[in-house]
């Protein structure tokens, strides 16, 4: 391990990381200045000016050689997210390692990314428009924003920085405060691979220059991944500045358990969906309504399955859910279950600290809530599963529906048809028929969701679209004919004109035939100026 890594400290208030599961400090960082983001941004600026120019055969080539780099030192990250982060080393690889490599393989791909930037062809329906052409041409914004979190600090900021680029844009990142050490290594990587200087860069902070960034002038996009209550400051601030952004802001994701479904699987998907990454994604598994008839069945495997998992340092090969975050984190979980007990909910097993430290808390599984806890209408982002019976489908349906958040769902059943039918139900960016949160590991497919979710895409091509603006070219192929609705109106054009919308629009087709004479001789009128 590379502790050297860690930029130098000359100001009084570092950003200090720390391992959650024994609470040392095992880098420091230097903040960045507020009064640093214009310059900053001035860099990017000319960055990505001479960027955009670059042939995409050569922004391909860096990003093969990203992945070369990531996968040469694929080992050294995983260690540093779960020493950062907490969670096991094999998700550190899973979620986070596997996940960077993968986009920068996909659009490492020049005759692919060619073919998504390349101009859309528009045919045009209107026979008054059939001698123009016209084509969606699609450019980079310029300067993307782009603040990540902690959760997943390298496959968050990679998926957005990689389109971005290959878009031809430039990047300032702002990772969060709890991982400086991983945002230090995006950068690192991004630097090593051969990106030009300032296309790339990572700005250190706290929520202050967070605030900076966004406000700054020259960033034409922000890219936020957070909470609720940040995502609206952010999105107000760059409508006060007429910029979009992407808000991704998390979640309340429902599992659906039908009758048909093959327990065994479905209880082993429900643990996993509830407690990977102690249970910190905002994809995360936090609400399942399983049908009565199998509900006791489901809710004893999740039961024994919980019970049998490993608490410990994510270091430890063996451990299978590691510590939160911080003490913070796991301070509101434990609000929100006491909260519901104190409302009538049952803790199944789990609901405590765990002796390990003071950022482990057990594996929890609850039953017996009522729909006005928070512990069902707000975020939990921990390792809490609430299982609530249903009489049938479409009952879930509707109490999955039921929430401001609309980011993921799941359904599991033994029809595929079934499944298909009850996902086209449901309120949500994603459903997935019979797994849970790896859809986000796909490049094809986009993430993001609605309501209380956020806006906007990331991955897949909606995804790309996000980093570029739509241009449209029309052009004419009769440049030197004058257009009839050109001045020059008099009576004669004004009937022409009444024919015209009749010989498009009357609902009889003898109708449209009969004007189709005096339709026509309207677009070859020859205006008066």
């Amino acid at each position: 391990m590379r502790d050297n890594m860690a930029t130098p400290v000359t100001m009084t208030s570092p950003l200090e990381s720390h391992d959650p599961a024994t609470g040392e400090v095992i880098a420091s960082f230097e903040p960045s200045r507020v009064s640093e983001v214009a310059g900053t941004v001035a860099r990017a600026r000319r960055a990505q000016e001479a960027w955009a120019g670059t042939p995409i055969e050569k922004r391909c080539a860096l990003l093969g050689r990203l992945r070369e780099v990531l996968f040469a030192r694929r080992q050294e990250i995983a260690e540093i997210v779960t020493r950062e982060v907490g969670k096991p080393r094999v998700e550190s690889l899973f979620a986070d390692v596997l996940i960077a490599l993968d986009f920068a393989g996909y659009y490492a791909q020049h005759r692919r990314v060619r073919e998504l930037l390349a101009p859309e062809p528009v045919p045009h329906h209107n026979p008054a428009m059939k001698t123009k052409s016209g084509a969606i041409h699609y450019e980079p914004y310029g300067v993307i924003g782009v603040i990540s979190p902690w959760n997943y600090p390298i496959a968050i900021p990679m998926g957005e920085i990689i389109p971005a680029v290959v878009a031809g844009n430039a990047v300032v990142l702002k990772p969060s405060e709890l991982t400086p050490w991983c945002g230090a290594l995006v950068g690192e990587l991004f630097g090593q691979s051969g990106f030009p200087p300032g296309l790339v860069q990572v700005m250190q902070g706290r929520g202050e220059l967070g605030a900076a960034l966004v406000g700054a002038e020259g960033v034409d996009k922000i890219i936020f991944t957070g909470s609720v209550a940040t995502g609206k400051r952010v999105a107000e601030a760059c409508g006060k500045r007429l910029i979009p952004s992407v808000l991704e802001l998390g979640g309340k994701d429902a599992m659906i358990v039908l009758a048909d479904a093959d327990l065994d699987t479905a209880s082993s998907g429900a643990v996993w969906g509830s407690f990977t990454n102690c249970g910190q994604a905002c994809l995360s598994v936090e609400r399942i309504y399983v049908e009565h008839a199998v509900a006791d069945r489901f809710t004893k495997l999740c039961m024994a399955k919980t019970k049998k998992l490993r608490l410990g340092n994510g270091l430890d090969a063996d451990t299978e859910v590691g510590p939160m975050i911080n003490e913070q984190q796991l301070a509101r979980v434990e609000r929100q279950i006491a909260e519901a007990v104190a409302q009538g909910a049952q803790v199944l097993c789990g609901g405590r600290r765990s002796s390990l430290g003071p950022c482990f808390f057990e594996p929890t599984v609850l039953t017996g809530v009522s729909f006005a806890m928070r512990l069902m209408q707000e975020e939990t982002f921990g390792p809490v599963m609430v299982i609530h019976p249903v009489a049938d489908a479409a009952e879930a349906v509707r109490l999955a529906n039921d929430s401001a958040f609309g980011l993921a769902a799941s359904v599991w059943t033994g029809s595929a048809k079934r499944g298909r039918e009850v996902a086209a139900q449901l309120r949500a960016g994603t459903v997935m028929i019979n797994d849970a949160l790896s859809a986000f590991g796909i490049c094809e497919a986009p993430h993001g969701g609605r309501g209380a979710s956020g806006w906007g895409r990331t991955h897949g091509i909606a995804g790309l679209r996000e980093m570029l603006q739509v241009k449209y070219v029309d052009e004419d192929r009769l440049p030197r004919t004058p257009k009839a609705w050109w001045f020059g109106y008099d009576e004669k054009l004004s009937a022409a004109a009444e024919r015209f919308v009749a010989f498009l629009f009357a609902p009889q087709m003898t109708q449209r035939w009969r004007q189709a004479r005096g339709a026509l001789g309207t677009v070859f009128r020859r205006g008066r100026i």
